[in-house]
């Protein structure tokens, strides 16, 4: 098996003794960690957030046996970006990477970079990656050279190597559901770096992913694993299996969230039928907020503001749910500010495990999983939001300041963007700008924002770039 420049570098740095050794075996300490990343899914696409008409009984089930948070945040507010500052623990300009990688994409997420299956690995774990990457499709940038084990899923999102001839909006949309168009993809399906399939059955994908998923649980049930399940939905085109289909196109988004909690439900019971339900950490999240232009293909942000590609809350506040019956308590509730960016560091205290050589922008939040009233570190340093190499936003505690971007061209005939304030206590939509009223916490934010703007900026890692050899 080709050996990636990563592992190359992991090697020479336990030969060094500047990296922990490997553990080999089972420790029955160490809990196994399952992370789904559903995307496209919006705040309010679950039971549990209030959706009026989509069914979850089986996520609804993990946050009554777990924790529920209400201000957990993506890390970016699209693909690409959210999916690497979740795998590393650090924000998007730290690693250059853009926003959205496709198939003709010459970049990916660097080798060199520490993910979260790279950390696990360090303390023994089996390590898998079942459903969508979307940081690099190429050998070097792909999960097996990224610290997983094994991977089956697709290399970026479902509708990238769409046909001429098929737009991708609501009414194209509606025809592709209909007639179950799934073959007007040419998707590769991989296992590891081999292509499978290629056009993927899409309509099949979810009951797969899901069967892959609950082997690799079975396989490794007496070591310690980290399952990472980025289903591909409910990112469009959406399909569901034949068995759940409802011809309607009105009804495919609920179809297909009910389709994954279907899934979640598959590993919960796969997890109790071993006996390791107690020491498994059962994550839930989504990438970013909703597709709000793909109409009724999309989901709900309310009561947010905006959806998917804004920094508005809509675009990054998503659901996020933590089960683990052996320390988090069940039916709790936690307001404080939580994101992706912050497993990274928050597995490492959880396992033991040394965090990563360079600098990362996650905060460890473990403590709020015995008590969801424990004071966030973000209270403390402060919550960021980025967006195209720049801040747009910046949140502490109650307070989010939204900051106006550069002029644009032509800029001479739009009106000129106000900076923007928000009390999100009081105001989770985001409707009444505070600004001139407290001018003095403008100013904090606004350093603030400058001052994490320059640390990115000067401590920025290089992308991926195709031809690129060595570490």
């Amino acid at each position: 098996m080709r050996m990636s420049s990563h592992c190359h570098l992991f090697a020479l740095l336990c030969c060094l003794g500047l990296w922990p050794s490997i553990v080999t075996g089972a420790d029955e300490e160490l809990p196994n960690i399952v992370l789904v990343f559903a995307d496209d899914q919006g705040y309010q696409d679950l039971g549990c957030y209030g959706s009026p008409h989509i069914r979850t009984p089986n996520i609804d089930r993990l946050a009554s046996e777990g924790m529920r948070f209400t201000s957990y945040y993506s890390a970016y507010c699209v693909c690409s970006a959210s999916r690497a500052s979740l795998m590393t623990g650090c924000y998007q300009p730290r690693m250059n990477i853009p926003g959205v990688l496709g198939p003709r994409s010459k970049v990916g997420l660097h080798p060199d970079e520490v993910t979260i299956a790279d950390l696990l690995k360090t303390k023994g774990y089996a390590t898998m990656c079942v459903g969508k990457w979307h940081l690099g499709d190429k050998p070097q940038t792909l999960p097996t050279a990224q610290g997983f084990d094994h991977y089956f899923g697709l290399p970026y999102s479902n509708d990238m190597a769409r046909q001429k001839g098929w737009g991708n909006g609501p009414a194209d949309l509606d025809r592709i559901w209909k007639e179950k168009k799934w073959d007007i993809y040419n998707n590769d399906l991989r296992r590891d770096e081999e292509i499978v399939e290629s056009p993927v059955n899409q309509t099949t994908l979810t009951d797969r992913y899901t069967e892959e998923a609950v082997k690799f649980v079975r396989a490794n049930r007496s070591q310690p694993f980290f399952l990472y399940f980025p289903h591909t939905m409910p990112h469009v085109p959406l399909f569901v299996s034949d068995d759940r289909y409802d011809a309607d196109a009105a009804n495919a988004y609920r179809l297909t969230i009910e389709h994954i909690d279907w899934s979640v439900g598959e590993l919960i019971k796969t997890l109790d039928d071993l006996g390791i339900a107690d020491n498994t950490l059962v994550i839930y999240t989504s990438d970013n907020g909703p597709w709000l232009s793909k109409k009724h293909h999309g989901g709900s942000a309310l009561p947010l503001r905006s959806g998917k590609g804004t920094t508005f809350e809509g675009g990054m506040r998503v659901p996020g749910i933590m089960r683990w019956p052996a320390r988090i308590p069940a039916g709790t509730v936690c307001d404080q500010v939580v994101s992706s960016v912050d497993l990274l560091p928050t597995i490492a205290s959880l396992v033991d495990a040394d965090l990563p050589p360079h600098p990362i922008d996650g905060l460890d939040v473990s403590a709020l999983l015995n008590d969801p009233t424990s004071p966030s570190p973000h209270d403390e340093a402060g919550y960021f939001y980025y967006r195209n190499n720049r801040i747009e936003a910046v949140r502490l505690g109650k307070w989010k300041l939204r900051i106006p971007g550069p002029p644009r061209r032509n800029a001479a005939r739009r009106k000129p963007q106000p900076v923007e304030l928000y009390n999100l206590d009081e105001d989770i939509s985001e409707t009444t700008n505070l600004a001139e009223e407290h001018p003095e916490v403008v100013e904090q934010l606004e350093q603030l924002a400058a001052e994490y703007d320059a640390d990115l900026k000067a401590n920025s890692r290089p992308v991926w770039r195709e031809g690129d050899t060595g570490t």
